[in-house]
């Protein structure tokens, strides 16, 4: 029987390795718990989204200058300014989608099934979208047109089916929409910090009362795994998929997906 603390370990490593990647963080959070056993529960459901906030503060980490400048100069620059609607504009369909049809996602999608098929999918569009013949005609994360963070921030609601990967739909979106794959990527990161911190902060709302200290050491410990890991991620994917694109990603997909329904069809 695990501990309590070694279950927060692991599930800080696959959240901090998989959520920038365009794998689908949730999808495998939820596999790792149903086939492993680690951390099934109402507590542990939340914890999986509350270790997000080390995620968030890796990203914030690595871009904070850029990230300072912007908030120093969205009052007086119109570049910066820009950027910031543009950011909140993809952030708001998610807001809006999670407020009306959020509980009954869970309910309803939140199951080895749908993940599997999604990783599967999700992975031969990701393979469809590095092959194709793309020109791309946007190179800098925070000059997107407006419409273009629209349309991106409308495709990230996808992510709510666990197994599509929030930041593989805002990917794949960006490159359609004449991003490049670096671009992409980054804008993902950014779209992360909105999305990601309003999920914890409304799951920590939601369940605070219900947290004890033993539970409050066990998501610390989490969260510093996460952000860690996180780091070492987000230091080396830009230059990774500049260089090998999204492939790698897409055929981990299949193979976790065709995996977990194998397992599903021979163990129930």
């Amino acid at each position: 029987m695990l501990s309590d603390s070694l279950r927060a370990v692991i599930l800080g490593i696959v959240e901090g390795i998989t959520e920038f990647l365009p794998v689908s963080s949730t999808g495998h959070m939820l596999l790792v718990k149903r086939f492993f056993g680690l951390g099934e529960g109402a507590f542990w459901d939340s914890f999986v989204v509350l270790i997000q906030l080390g995620a968030i503060l890796a990203i914030v980490g690595i871009y904070f200058a850029k990230l300072w400048k912007v908030a120093l100069g969205m009052f007086s620059n119109a570049d910066d300014r820009r950027f910031v609607i543009g950011v909140l504009l993809a952030f708001l369909p998610a807001v809006i989608i999670g407020l009306i049809a959020g509980k009954y996602i869970k309910e309803v999608l939140f199951n080895p099934w749908v993940v599997c098929f999604s990783l599967i999918v999700g992975g031969a569009i990701l393979l469809w979208v590095d092959q194709i013949d793309h020109k791309p005609t946007e190179y800098d994360a925070t000059k997107f047109p407006l419409l273009t963070y629209l349309w991106i921030g409308i495709a990230q609601c996808l992510a709510m089916i666990p197994g599509v990967s929030r930041s593989g739909a805002s990917i794949v979106a960006a490159m359609l929409l004449g991003a490049d794959k670096r671009a992409a990527a980054e804008f993902s990161f950014f779209l992360a910090m909105p999305t990601m911190a309003g999920a914890f902060a409304y799951d920590l709302y939601k369940n605070w009362a219900n947290l004890a200290p033993e539970d409050i050491k066990s998501i610390a410990l989490g969260f510093v795994v996460s952000f860690v890991v996180a780091v070492l991620v987000v230091r080396y994917l830009l230059d990774f998929v500049s260089r090998h694109g999204f492939a790698p990603f897409a055929w981990w997909r299949i193979a976790i997906g065709g995996m977990g329904l194998g397992a599903l069809a021979v163990l129930g």
